[in-house]
Order: structure tokens, then sequence, then C-alpha cells
């Protein structure tokens, strides 16, 4: 079996979110899943088979659970089968997920978008001592699907914040999503962060299932549904987003930085 570790949400290698990707002849163990993706020890690896020209079935693992949506790993998983040509060239590729059916397709200069869901979060008042386990004084709260987004004063908290990562596991189910707006960038309409302690992961460096949640949230906040995100985790990446009804489109690039042949 075929095994890769992809740079995802960057142009450059050692950037962005490092996925695994196992290319699988068929479906395979849960269990045998979730130790490789422990021995991986990355945010996510992604295990994928073809069940059809250009359709396949995808599953993600942290190093401890299964995920139901990681839009970083199936970016790199996305850039695997082009690069590898396991896939049909400028076809789009679908993908039969816990989440239903994704949708990537490939564009010019190496970028891939992504049709995911989008996760709108509900208003909802400042948990007790949310304050204390961030560091900083929420502006706002609001509850998505898995995730608790936090919306903080300015981009500058965000870079700069320093939370109480285990106490941050008792706010939500998947993970807390620091954000705020950048009113004076020319690159950026948003900035944000991604701590997921219940899922094994202190910080996300790029969270493209984060940006189903941002994408709605920012949308409705600045009246546009076309924005650029900036997640300003110590590797950092990129996220472009396009809101449409209930869906978000995702854009980004991914590198390969390994390559190698996982042994059953």
């Amino acid at each position: 079996m075929r095994a890769f570790i992809v740079d995802a949400f960057t142009d450059r290698p050692f950037a962005g979110n490092p996925a695994g990707v196992c290319l699988l002849d068929q479906p395979a163990d849960a269990a045998w899943m979730q130790r490789v993706a422990a021995e991986f020890n990355l945010s996510e690896t992604a295990f994928v088979h073809r069940t059809a020209e250009n359709t396949y079935g995808l599953r993600w693992f942290t190093p401890t659970v299964e995920v139901d949506l990681c839009g970083h790993a199936t970016l790199a998983t996305a850039h695997v089968l082009h690069t590898t040509r396991s896939a049909t060239p400028d076809a789009p590729l679908h993908f039969t997920t816990l989440s239903g059916v994704l949708t990537a397709r490939q564009h010019s200069q190496g970028a891939i978008s992504l049709d995911f869901p989008a996760d709108a979060p509900t208003a909802t008042p400042v948990p007790p001592l949310l304050a204390e386990a961030l560091g900083a004084e929420p502006q706002w709260t609001g509850r998505a699907r898995h995730d608790l987004l936090v919306e903080l004063q300015d981009a500058a908290t965000v870079r700069d914040l320093t939370p109480d990562i285990a106490a941050l596991a008792d706010f939500s189910g998947r993970a807390v999503i620091v954000t705020a707006s950048v009113p004076n960038d020319t690159d950026h309409d948003f900035v944000s962060r991604v701590f997921a302690p219940a899922a094994g992961i202190p910080e996300d460096p790029v969270t493209g299932a984060a940006h189903c949640v941002l994408a709605p949230h920012w949308a409705e906040r600045l009246g546009r549904t076309a924005l650029n995100g900036r997640q300003l985790s110590p590797r950092g990446g990129r996220v472009g987003v396009d809101l449409r009804d209930d869906r978000v489109t995702l854009l980004g690039h991914a590198v390969t930085v390994f390559t190698g042949e996982l042994t059953p």
C-alpha cells in the first residue's frame, strides 16, 4: 500500500497542515486504520479506495478517533490522486464519506477546490470559565455542529493567544475555533486558530472543516460570500472560501513531502 505525507493549504513544503494519505485496494478494518493513524501521529490520516471511475471511499482518523469531516486531508488525498495519475486528469473527484459525497476539482497552477457542507454557528451565551481557559475575553460565541466558535477582539489577540489546552476540551465536542476579522489587510479577511484537544489535537495547523464554520460566520458579518482566511498556527496556511447557500467551496494548494510503502 502506498503512503504519503502531504502538506495541505500551502504551496511550499513544511508549512500548512500535514496529512497522511494511504491508497488502499479495498476497504480496510477500522481498528487497523486507527492504529496506522496513531503511527503517523499527524492531525489526520486519510484512507482512500477506488469504487468507480473518479469515485472513492474516504475515511479520516486522528491519532485517537475517527472524524466525519476533514478538509486538509481531503485536499491532500485529491492532490495524491492527481499527482500519481490515479484519477482521470481534469475530471472532478467524488468522495463518499461520513459527511456525504464531497467533490474535489483541480484548477490552474495546482490549486484544488473542495465542495463541503456549510456549518453556520448559532449565537450562544459565553460559556462560564471560557475566558479563563483562553486567556482572552470573547466578543461573541456560537455553536456549530461539532465546534465552538469564539470571536476575539482582533488578529493580534488571536495570534498571541496561549490558552489552557486541557481546559478547552471541556467546551466543545471537536474543536474550539478562535477568530477575528482583519479590516485593513488586503490579503486576508479573517484569521483563526483551532484547538481540538478532545480529538487528540492540541492545535491544528490549518483546518478545512473549521472554515465550513468560519465561512458563513464571516460572510454574514462582512456582507461577502468570497473570502480569504489565514490560520495563524506556527506552520500557518491560507484557505479561500466561497459560500453558496448551504455549501462552502474551499480552495488551496498542497505539496507532497514524503512517499513510501505501508506494510500491511
